[in-house]
Parts: structure tokens; sequence; C-alpha cells
């Protein structure tokens, strides 16, 4: 995530383990400059410690998760929110991105209450 603009850099679909993390970094590290994570000692691992700021203030997903989490409720079952899918989840994490992040929703928004006017 992009703490600046509050953007969201890149996605990987995969477990909180270092090879998931690392297939992230390699699509990641020659656009970002410095890290500023929390305290996942698999970060230390990857990244070079000239690159790295680690500390618990620094970690600023926690939010942004959560929302994903909310767009994405439409796959719930009684008690968890589930696909079968991976594509699927690729497809719509990648939908949800653009109309959250890039102003999707605001284009769309305006189209439709154009027919008012």
């Amino acid at each position: 995530m992009d703490n600046i603009n509050n953007n969201i850099l890149g996605q990987f679909i995969g477990g909180r383990n270092a090879k998931t993390f690392r297939r992230l970094y390699e699509k990641l590290k020659d656009k970002v400059k410095h890290y500023y994570t929390d305290n996942w000692e698999v970060y230390r691992k990857i990244i070079s410690a000239e690159k790295l700021t680690q500390g618990k203030e620094y970690d600023r997903n926690g939010t942004k998760q959560l929302n994903i989490r909310h767009y994405l409720a439409r796959m719930t079952r009684r008690t968890k929110v589930v696909t079968k899918s991976i594509e699927m989840l690729n497809i719509t994490l990648r939908i949800n991105c653009y109309l959250n992040e890039y102003n999707g929703y605001q284009i769309y928004q305006q189209k439709f209450l154009s027919i008012f006017c």
C-alpha cells in the first residue's frame, strides 16, 4: 500500500508465509523505494535493511483489509467469507480495487445520475 496516496500497489493471493510474500515482493521491488511494515520476521529475511522500516505504527493495512472483506461479503456463507475459485477471487479483488481505489464508483455514479438531469 502506498502510505502517501493510500492506494493498493499490488496484490497476491496466498497464505501468510514467506513464499507468498516473496512472490509479491518480486512483483513490486522495482516500483517501491522503501517499505514500512509491521514486525513480521519474514520481511527482514526478504527486504534489505536499508529499504525496510518496521513497527506496529507503520502497519496501515488493517482498515483497508477490513474494507475489502466488507465489499467481498457477497461470497458469504453462514460462518465464513469463502470462494472456491482463486480466479474468481482475483477478478473480484481487481474490480474492488478499481472501484474503491481509482474512483470507479464516482465515474459510474456520474453516468447514472446524468440520466436524471
